[in-house]
This record gives structure tokens, C-alpha cells and sequence, in this order.
């Protein structure tokens, strides 16, 4: 008899025991990263998205300061591992590197895109997450089509482009209505809606306003299905960057400081990023380096500090950034003129990108103060309930929206 209590005795220990284990897994809240490609912090007060402007109003927002160089991938990048550019690796959409002869990285290279040697630098907050034994999903984001460190997101997706705003929202939902030990409990979704409407027709045109509003109908469609489902979340929004306006009287040509023989051009537009001609280092470094007329040119490990970038071997020899709005190409390229641009100073207000963070974890009706997206990552951290990674984000800016 005595045995048999002492053994029902073990059996509802181990029971508490299991259970409280298990409790965490269970009760985790999910949380959602949201990416409005080239949202920028202003759009919010134009009245076109009542959705995102609920989920403000209902938590946290802010203007949020891009990394250099003020570009797509490099800031996805510094969001997800909270990394700079140049301790991540991601330098630039489109860079080389000399441990990798022979391949030029850029967004349209699919094997590049795919090759986790681009990405290894940084750890992504998914690869952390997985480790722990947490199941992600990525509705596309830079970095989730590589095996980084030879871990994937639980569920991913090759990026296409074509997929509708609501289509992308309907699969996150999806993946959450897979059985409990599938179902993710941190996702990615991206629109690039916003930045290509800023990109064909500028950002203060009715087009935009329009590619704003599709994206916010997809908001609200995650939001209700969330709702339906019983399902509560922390949804962060954040975009990569802002977008200024340009116009045919604000260009500048590389042939009007250096000799097209004296250089090879990587990228241009919103910057250069160029390498000069073996043989040609000295005429190229005096016609380029320092200030010109709206462009100041750097040398690889010449940046200002406040950009904190220009180590990394992946940076280009000869950097020139022009004044925001300006624009820097060669006359002999055939180059399609845009009605709007990002790649400029991150500290422009027009690169300021939007931050909205909303749910349990949020009070309401709180505007942070300008911060560093460095900073996200630490917050993201916290909120999945990983240990973070080193990183350069610090939660104190964040800290104010967060409950007690």
C-alpha cells in the first residue's frame, strides 16, 4: 500500500514537473515581423492607412533611423540580427567579395542569393530561434532562401515578386492554422508594394498613396484572420528605409570628375560604388576622394564615424554619396531615370523609416523618440524569448512602449 502511494506520489511530481515545462512552448505569444519595403515614417499621417494607424494608436511608433547605406537588403539584414552592415556583411545590394572570386552579389543573382557564404557574417533571429527549439516562418525576407549556418526558418518560401499583397498574408495565416508542434511562433511577411510605387512615380504621388492602402488591406486581413483565429500576437512594423524624391535637374556623371579608363562602376544611382582600374589607383583616388559639388567621395576605411561603415572587405575601394535627392551615374549607361531613390544619409529625414509596434507586450498610444533600427533586433529578442545574439541594438530607446 505504502509503495503503491509512494509510486503515485512520483507519477503526479513528474506530472507538475512536465507540465511546467511544458507551459512556456504553450503559452508563448506569437509575434509577427512585418516589413513595408520603403514605407516612410511620414506616410502614416496621410490618412490612407487605418489599419497600420490603428495598431499605432493602440501601441507604439516611431521614426526610425536606416543603417548605411540606406538600401534594401543591408537594412533587412541589420533588422533581423541587429548587426551593421559592416559586421553582417551586407554592405550594399550589390558588392563582391574577395574571398569569393569571380561573383558579384546583387539581388536579380538567385545562386548568390541562395549562397549562405553572403550570409554567415550575421546570425538571423530565425537561425536563433530554431536552435531553441522555436518554430519560424518566413514570408520572404533577404537572408531566408540560405541555409545561414546551416539552418533554415521551419517554413519558407523562394521570393516572388508577383504574389499579391493579400496572398502573402493568406499563407502566413495558413501556417498558422497547422497542428501546434508545426505552427510557427515568430513570422516574417513582406510587401514591396510601397517601394515600388516610390521608385516608378515618387513618394509623393497618388500612386504611392494607393500601393500604401493595398498594403494596408493586407494588414487588416492578418489582423481580423489573428482575430478569428483566437490568436494573440505582438506585431512589429518596420520598412527598410524611406525614399526622396528626384528630378532630371539634380544628376551628377562620373565623367565629370574621372576619366571612364580610370574606374569600373559596381552600382550608382543614389550612390557609386566604384574600383579603379588596376594601374590607375593614384589618378582615380585624387580625381574622386574627398568633397565635391553635392558629392563626397570615401575611400574604403575613410567613412565619417557616424555612419559606423567601411571595414568590411566588401565595401568598394572608392565610395561617393551624393546630397539627398541628387543622383550619380555614368553618361554611357543607359539609365532609367526614377521619380524617386533611397541609398542616401540614413540621418535625411526622408530616409527615415516607420516603426508600429502593437499587442500584449505594448502600451498603448506611445511615440518614441528617432532610433537606430540596430535597436529592433534586441526588441524582437525579448519578445520571441531567445537570448540575442552579440549585437549593436540596444533595447533602451524601445524600452518606454514595453508594459512593466
Amino acid at each position: 500500500m505504502q509503495l503503491s502511494r509512494l509510486w503515485r506520489g512520483l507519477a503526479l511530481s513528474l506530472a507538475v514537473v512536465l507540465a511546467a515545462v511544458a507551459q512556456p512552448a504553450a503559452a508563448r505569444t506569437l509575434t509577427v515581423l512585418i516589413s513595408i519595403d520603403g514605407f516612410r515614417a511620414d506616410y502614416l499621417d496621410r490618412g490612407v492607412t487605418p489599419v497600420l494607424s490603428g495598431l499605432a494608436a493602440s501601441g507604439a511608433r516611431a521614426a526610425m533611423r536606416p543603417s548605411f547605406p540606406s538600401k534594401t537588403f543591408p537594412n533587412h539584414y541589420t533588422l533581423i540580427t541587429g548587426l551593421r552592415p559592416d559586421h553582417h556583411g551586407i554592405v550594399e545590394n550589390n558588392m563582391e567579395d574577395p574571398a569569393i572570386p569571380g561573383v558579384t552579389f546583387k539581388m536579380s543573382n538567385q545562386a548568390a542569393v541562395v549562397d549562405r557564404r553572403w550570409w554567415d557574417e550575421g546570425e538571423p533571429l530565425w537561425v536563433t530561434a530554431e536552435r531553441a527549439g522555436i518554430h519560424t516562418g518566413t514570408m520572404y525576407w533577404p537572408g531566408s532562401e540560405a541555409d545561414i549556418r546551416g539552418i533554415r526558418p521551419s517554413l519558407w518560401l523562394h521570393f516572388n515578386a508577383g504574389l499579391p499583397a493579400d496572398a502573402r498574408t493568406d499563407q502566413v495565416l495558413a501556417w498558422l492554422d497547422l497542428p501546434a508542434d508545426k505552427r510557427p511562433d515568430f513570422v516574417t511577411l513582406y510587401f514591396d508594394n510601397v517601394d515600388t510605387a516610390g521608385h516608378y512615380y515618387g513618394p509623393d504621388s497618388e500612386e504611392l498613396n494607393k500601393a500604401a492602402a493595398t498594403v494596408d488591406h493586407a494588414l487588416g486581413r492578418l489582423v481580423e484572420g489573428l482575430k478569428a483565429r483566437g490568436i494573440e500576437a505582438n506585431i512589429v512594423v518596420v520598412a527598410d528605409h524611406g525614399m526622396a524624391a528626384l528630378s532630371e535637374q539634380r544628376r551628377l556623371f562620373l565623367e565629370d570628375l574621372v576619366p571612364a579608363e580610370d574606374i569600373r562602376i559596381l552600382s550608382s544611382g543614389a550612390f557609386a560604388t566604384l574600383y579603379p582600374v588596376p594601374g590607375h589607383e593614384k589618378a582615380a583616388e585624387k580625381a574622386l576622394v574627398g568633397k565635391h559639388d553635392h558629392l563626397t567621395c570615401w575611400k574604403r576605411g575613410r567613412f565619417p564615424w557616424r555612419y559606423h561603415y567601411g571595414k568590411n572587405p566588401r565595401v568598394a575601394d572608392i565610395f561617393c554619396l551624393p546630397e539627398t535627392g541628387w543622383t550619380i551615374n555614368s553618361r554611357t549607361n543607359k539609365v532609367w531615370v526614377e521619380k524617386g531613390t533611397h541609398g542616401f544619409d540614413p540621418y535625411s529625414p526622408e530616409m527615415a523609416a516607420v516603426f508600429v509596434a502593437s499587442g500584449p507586450a505594448f502600451r498603448s498610444g506611445v511615440k518614441l523618440k528617432t532610433f537606430d533600427n540596430v535597436d529592433v533586433y534586441p526588441l524582437l529578442a525579448k519578445l520571441v524569448g531567445v537570448k540575442p545574439q552579440r549585437n549593436d541594438g540596444r533595447l533602451g530607446p524601445i524600452r518606454p512602449a514595453l508594459k512593466p
